[in-house]
């Protein structure tokens, strides 16, 4: 009888042991941790937004794949904000106080970001920001993963105004009309005053979200570029309005070797539904584009397509691209595992802390490195024009990662304001 019972005993220490072998024994354990995705699914910014909910998808099966974070599957809470700004906030909060949710990876535009920052402060939760933004903010619960105007603004108007870029002397500053193109524009404005610019040569244009009709606009263009001077555009069009607004492009026949546009919410997966011949040459200004070629990125771009056939995911399970956001969301997802198991902790304050200095191998085959003091990332910056096949040939690039400077130098007394989130905490106490 004893001899049985040691025998079974045994079988049954055998089949745990079993099970703890590889990612399977956290499934077992089942221990789970959520984190949260808010991303629009719907509405204006869905053209861009929606793929990097599936990005964050992606890199949780990965992680997930491979025994999870500590011992823990994570378990993704996705919620649509429907590119309504207010709704961010409410989803934001749902997330922190009734999900539990330990990190929220989303937002796209600044209003978005700014609608949920107070949420996130007051509730002391981790949001985890993808995309390039205008500066003028830290936030001690924000980890900005896209870049920063010195990262990507000021880098794209200084090659326009080199001789490679074509010597622009007229600015035309084009955006949608939000937080975001407008305080670009005011930096930028300030950037070229410093370079001699005047006022008259600078023309700065706003439309409303969702807008469609770029005829007008377009012939403005074309008559400012008419007055004698080489005439560049800086757009910070955000959403689905890329599409025509491209479109009319091609159909005025303004071509880049007329009047280059530089886009700094244009990528891949915005370009999708254009007929991209026309617009050869256009440029667009990242920190990462899916053309560039090194072994990390012939990686990933295959990663992705293979996920995105087996997932049906709608346009790229026959065309699979990759853009700027999805690597920053994909970099900000596998920080935020790097933190959480060096703090041996999912406590926001104990992560926030071991999250200064983490590095990862970018996409890109570039190492990125979180600053230990502003929560931006150091990143290399990329110029590309507009290939007839809708990719993006690099033009001109950094020679390694660039820090971030989140408070312009070209505001006023921007230099007295500090890096440190911590001093911001200690404002509100």
């Amino acid at each position: 009888m004893k001899r049985r019972m040691f025998i079974k005993q045994l079988a049954l220490a055998a089949s745990v042991a079993a099970i703890g072998m590889g990612s399977t024994s956290l499934y077992a354990q089942g221990k789970t941790v959520k984190i949260g995705v808010l991303h629009s699914l719907s509405g204006t910014m869905a053209i861009s937004e929606t793929v990097l909910k599936d990005t964050v998808l992606m890199a949780v099966e990965e992680i997930n794949a491979k025994g999870g974070v500590m011992g823990h599957r994570i378990e993704p809470v996705v919620v649509d904000p429907a590119s309504n700004w207010p709704l961010f906030a409410e989803r934001a909060r749902a997330l922190l106080t009734q999900d539990k949710v330990s990190a929220v990876f989303g937002c796209w535009t600044s209003v978005s970001r700014k609608s949920v920052l107070p949420v996130f402060e007051e509730l002391n939760g981790l949001l985890f920001y993808p995309v390039q933004y205008e500066g003028e903010e830290i936030s001690r619960n924000v980890f900005y993963t896209g870049a920063a105007p010195n990262q990507q603004a000021i880098p794209a108007v200084e090659y326009l105004m080199s001789k490679d870029g074509g010597s622009a002397k007229r600015w035309v500053l084009l955006g949608t009309d939000y937080v975001y193109p407008r305080t670009t524009n005011r930096i930028l404005r300030a950037f070229l005053k410093s370079k001699g610019v005047a006022d008259a040569d600078i023309m700065e244009e706003y439309t409303p979200f969702g807008h469609s009709d770029y005829q007008t606009i377009i012939a403005k263009i074309k008559k400012f570029s008419s007055e004698g001077k080489k005439t560049a555009v800086v757009s910070t069009i955000n959403g689905d309005s890329n599409v025509p607004f491209y479109k009319e492009l091609g159909n005025q026949g303004l071509k880049a070797t007329d009047v280059p546009v530089v886009a700094f919410s244009v990528g891949e997966e915005e370009l999708r539904g254009v007929d991209t011949k026309p617009l050869v040459g256009h440029l667009a200004a990242w920190n990462y584009f899916m053309s560039i070629k090194s072994p990390a990125n012939t990686e990933w771009t295959k990663k992705w397509a293979t996920y995105a056939k087996a997932k049906n995911i709608a346009g790229h399970k026959d065309r699979p691209l990759t853009n700027d956001p999805m690597e920053a969301t994909y970099i900000g997802i596998y920080m935020w595992k790097q933190a959480v198991e060096k703090a041996k902790s999912f406590d926001v304050d104990k992560v926030r802390a071991a999250m200064a200095g983490q590095t990862f191998k970018a996409p890109s085959g570039i190492t990125s490195k979180m600053d230990e003091k502003n929560h931006h990332l150091h990143k290399a910056v990329f110029i590309g024009e507009v290939k007839a096949d809708g990719q993006f040939n690099v033009v001109w690039k950094t020679k390694g990662p660039v820090k971030a400077q989140p408070w312009s130098p070209f505001i006023a007394g921007n230099d007295k304001k500090k890096d440190e989130p911590a001093l911001m905490a200690e404002k509100k106490k």
